[in-house]
């Protein structure tokens, strides 16, 4: 089940990463509901988080925590949004987001065309954040 997400990991298609490691990467979505809105994947091309072995959807849970303390920290949210959802693309995501109110976790209502410079702000927000945290490792060059 090749997915879009398949071909971002792969490098096939362009993708603005702010994590990689052995079992999942994270790269900016380009419909964000918020600005900084993260997309953590794992490698495996699994669909239903329900299906993901209890190890590396804990990985997952563990890369959505430090990208949602990047986030808060980035772009001073109070709270950072996780979500699952899964219908745009049949590749397991996580939605890892700054929130600032309850309408940010409408999926629906993503800016559909954000400027590069905007994603390409966020995506060094995040890695500078992640650095500062102490989560370089996690950062790729």
């Amino acid at each position: 089940m090749a997915t879009v997400f398949s071909a971002i990991i792969a490098g096939d298609l362009p993708g603005r990463f702010v994590w990689a490691d052995d079992e999942c990467v994270a790269f900016l979505t380009i419909a964000p509901v918020t600005q900084g809105h993260t997309l953590v994947v794992p490698r495996a091309e699994i669909d239903q988080w329900q299906d993901l072995d209890p190890a590396t959807f804990g990985r997952l849970t563990e890369v959505s925590q430090k990208i949602g303390q990047a986030v808060r920290r980035a772009f001073d949210a109070p709270r950072a949004g996780l979500l699952i959802a899964g219908l745009e693309v049949p590749h397991l995501h996580l939605h890892v987001f700054p929130a600032y109110d309850l309408g940010d976790f409408d999926i629906a209502g993503a800016e559909q065309n954000p400027t590069p410079e905007s994603l390409d702000e966020a995506q060094a927000k995040i890695i500078a954040a992640l650095r500062e945290l102490g989560y370089a490792a996690g950062v790729p060059d």
